[in-house]
């Protein structure tokens, strides 16, 4: 009888051994298997990758400065390696890239620094201009402002020609859209956060003013951080 159960066990659990095994060959170590991606699955990583939120809220008073917005609408793209992978597929579809064209792109937005996030804001009212001096930081999820650890983010409008740093949906002009670089290592090689962060956030402020968006820390970011440390 109990030989009978171990073949019956065995039977039931042949099925997600191939599951599994299908999982590992399409994993993420294999850094060309983007190269055959469909558009469909390209999007859904854009997806994860991207979350909304608002600088503010429907409740804020403008008072007498009547050029200033209620609040913004708030979207933040955080570029990971697998989303400029997924924006340089579509980039290849739509344009009938070869695959050496493809990776040229990769490559591209990989050197444009640690890790870029792609901030689209939109105004509520007012002049529809968002100020020049407004803020940005990549911290860990729920941070207090005087932990120190949040990382001051550097725009880089030029980036905005980067075509794998796009994302992998249509721009809506509603929104402004800023590029912005966040270093993962200081000069010493010193992590500024660690890769052991659970999750991490992205906080912008506007005037006095504060929005918040956040992600589970992508394990290519924690990979990213060590290896970045490690050289």
């Amino acid at each position: 009888m109990r030989l009978i159960l171990t073949l019956l066990l065995l039977l039931m659990l042949l099925p997600l051994m191939a599951v599994e095994q299908a999982f590992a060959q399409t994993a993420p170590d294999d850094t060309e298997a983007y190269l055959s991606w469909n558009a469909e699955r390209a999007t859904q990583i854009g997806e994860q990758m991207r979350q909304k939120g608002n600088v503010g809220n429907s409740f804020t008073m403008r008072g007498l400065n009547t050029q200033r917005a209620i609040n913004y609408k708030l979207r933040a793209t955080l570029m990971t390696p697998e989303m400029i992978r997924a924006s340089a597929r579509l980039q290849q579809i739509r344009d009938r890239l070869t695959d050496d064209q493809t990776r040229k792109l990769v490559k591209e937005a990989e050197d444009a620094g640690d890790l870029v996030v792609m901030i689209e804001l939109d105004p509520n009212e007012g002049s529809g201009v968002i100020p020049l001096d407004w803020r940005v930081f990549l911290q860990p999820k729920g941070a207090r402002p005087e932990s120190g650890s949040a990382i001051p983010g550097i725009k880089e409008q030029r980036l905005k020609n980067v075509k794998a740093l796009s994302g992998v949906f249509r721009r809506k002009y509603d929104y402004d859209v800023f590029m912005v670089i966040f270093p993962l290592v200081d000069e010493d090689k010193k992590p500024l956060i660690s890769s052991e962060t659970p999750e991490i956030e992205v906080l912008v402020g506007i005037y006095n003013k504060e929005g918040r968006v956040y992600w589970r820390m992508p394990d290519s970011v924690r990979a990213k951080i060590r290896s970045l440390a490690s050289n």
